[in-house]
């Protein structure tokens, strides 16, 4: 196929994404408050605990088997690649650019995550019912890269809440240390360094905590009994770890989704019973087939409406944009490039075009939505992440068509 041939059948998924997008913005407008802030968290809430689930289970449990799981080992490893390197590429965005405080963990996380699931399950349907499609066999095409790009929901949901989740709260946290570093050394100046502490965060901050004297008073008793039981070394061990990891936020349903079919398709007596026309419990898998279907259409409803706050925010975020969009929009898709021919060269890919052009697109993503879900549970940044949003979604049509076009012609 043609290059413009090619860049037909690209651009057709992303206008259909557009124009879905523009309805979902068009029915959040306040005059016309359909998806209003509140219609939006409660029409969110059954995107993200059923039909994302819904959607995930059945495409992972109606493909993938035993013997197609062990090729699919490559995709963990090229997502933590693009988070890897989209973090150092932020790194150096935020020396460069020198942004406040509060800025650092949300230019941090733009950077290293993408919008790893709801893109990717809306482009590949359209790309693969196009005409001239180079993935072969429409039907077999929608089957099987549904079923990479529903891994991919699973593994982006996985990276953002356990990776960039704690980017942003350890960024939040050294802000709030700053401040209160601030707002005590603004008391002293005004009072005088004789002056006595106030009542209240500042007096309780300089009191021995309960804790220390505890370990104090732990330091004077006798050895004999200042022995801890390897349980309590355990227990101590996993509140430290649950408090720095949001658990429930790892295991999202979408994620809960994947582990569900992967277990049903990799069994075979389960799939045997729940997949296929003769299946005698087939209408499970045709019910979550049925709610699946409404999550694209949905979510990109809610992505329009969700760009709304970034046409109401104002402030002087052009270089941070403009470095945002340079990194996920050039250098994390050449990084992309570069990776996935290397391990095509390798025999580390299996040939199979629609799996390589999904592990290209990973790389060439606006950033994840979630982001300013994670900004906002913190209360870092909220109206900044807005206007990043609106323009990196903005420019996406542009970058995705071109970049898909180049990936399609690159493993066709």
């Amino acid at each position: 196929m043609g290059f413009l041939d090619l860049l037909y059948v690209a651009s057709f998924p992303v206008l259909k994404v557009l124009l879905l997008t523009a309805l979902g913005l068009f029915l959040a407008l306040d005059r016309i408050d359909i998806l209003g802030d509140n219609a939006r968290k409660q029409v969110n809430n059954v995107v993200y605990y059923v039909f994302n689930t819904a959607l995930v289970s059945s495409n992972l449990a109606s493909t993938i088997t035993f013997e197609s799981f062990t090729y699919l080992w490559f995709m963990p490893l090229n997502v933590l690649a693009t988070f890897i390197i989209g973090s150092a590429l932020g790194w150096i965005l935020v020396k460069v650019t020198r942004p406040p405080k509060h800025m650092e963990g949300l230019i941090l996380g733009c950077c290293a995550a993408g919008n790893l699931g709801n893109l990717p399950i809306i482009i590949i349907p359209s790309i693969c019912k196009e005409k001239g499609s180079p993935f072969g066999a429409p039907d077999d095409c929608y089957k099987n890269g549904m079923a990479y790009v529903s891994l991919s929901m699973a593994l982006g949901a996985l990276f953002i809440w356990s990776y960039v989740y704690n980017i942003i709260r350890f960024s939040s946290s050294k802000v709030q240390n700053v401040i209160d570093e601030n707002d005590y050394s603004s008391y002293v100046n005004s009072r005088g360094e004789s002056s006595e502490l106030p009542q209240g965060k500042f007096s309780e901050a300089f009191l021995p905590a309960k804790d220390s004297m505890d370990d104090a008073y732990t330091l004077a008793l006798p050895e004999e009994k200042m022995k801890v039981t390897i349980t309590d070394e355990i227990k101590r061990y996993m509140r430290m770890f649950s408090s720095n990891v949001n658990l429930k936020a790892i295991f999202a349903p979408a994620t809960v989704g994947a582990i569900a079919g992967f277990i049903i398709g990799v069994v075979p007596f389960i799939r045997s019973s729940i997949v296929g026309d003769n299946a005698p419990l087939r209408v499970v898998e045709d019910s979550a087939s049925m709610l699946g279907d409404a999550a694209i259409p949905t979510i990109t409803l809610i992505l329009g409406a969700n760009l709304l706050k970034g046409l109401k925010r104002t402030g002087s975020l052009l270089p941070i944009i403009v470095g945002i969009v340079a990194v996920r929009y050039i250098f994390l898709p050449i990084f992309g490039v570069i990776i996935i021919k290397g391990a095509m060269r390798f025999g580390l890919v299996k040939s199979d075009p629609i799996y390589q052009f999904v592990l290209l697109l990973q790389y060439a993503l606006p950033p994840a939505m979630n982001i300013g879900t994670i900004v906002q549970l913190f209360g870092a940044g909220e109206s900044e992440c807005s206007v990043i949003m609106l323009w990196t979604y903005a420019l996406a049509s542009v970058s995705i068509t071109l970049w898909s076009t180049y990936f399609m012609w690159l493993v066709a």
